[in-house]
């Protein structure tokens, strides 16, 4: 019970700040929406979505450390996507609160330990990155927001607007998505052997 009271107070808090901080529209990025709903799962129980935030986020998640870290020893980014935390003009303490990025993937491979792996994670998790990213291209261009515009590598569109977003979530599935679905496949029990083990 006690994960579940941190879990709310943290969405709250969190939430609050950022919204004060980097306005609505950052909710739309990726590892808002797996903070909130990997928040809402620990605070329901739900194996289905912890599941499909484990699926969005840990890859992700890693290429976030990599890059702050890249930053830190090398006073350059690797891959990009962390450059607003060492952007001086918005306070630290709100800034550190993106540290999420290194505590959200612990968290939810306990909780996978706990609840099992749901395999339906990762069709849920491919519809809401069609809509994120369909909603990303009615946000300014310039913030490329979740890469609807251009993409991280190349920096370039992918033809026009239903093409590139075709191509970026295409790249998502098989490059990010699948290979850590089929990973969390492996190490862990589904919810029904969790059951199972615990009868």
């Amino acid at each position: 019970m006690w994960i579940r009271w941190v879990a709310l107070l943290w969405l709250v808090f969190w939430f609050a700040v950022y919204w004060r901080n980097w306005g609505v529209l950052n909710f739309l990025h990726f590892c808002d929406i797996a903070e909130i709903l990997a928040c809402i799962g620990f605070v329901a129980d739900s194996a289905l979505l912890i599941s499909s935030q484990a699926v969005a986020s840990l890859l992700v998640d890693a290429a976030w450390a990599l890059d702050a870290g890249w930053q830190i020893l090398f006073r350059h980014h690797l891959i990009g996507g962390t450059e607003y935390l060492f952007d001086p003009s918005h306070p630290l303490w709100v800034r550190l609160l993106s540290l999420f990025h290194l505590a959200l993937p612990v968290l939810l491979l306990w909780a996978l330990h706990r609840l099992g792996y749901d395999h339906r994670g990762l069709p849920l998790q491919l519809g809401i990155a069609f809509v994120a990213f369909v909603a990303s291209r009615f946000t300014p261009p310039a913030e490329n927001m979740n890469d609807a515009f251009a993409d991280p590598f190349f920096h370039r569109a992918w033809g026009p607007a239903p093409v590139h977003i075709v191509v970026i979530f295409l790249f998502m599935l098989f490059a990010v998505y699948l290979p850590t679905h089929l990973f969390l496949q492996r190490l862990f029990l589904s919810p029904i052997g969790v059951a199972n083990r615990e009868a």
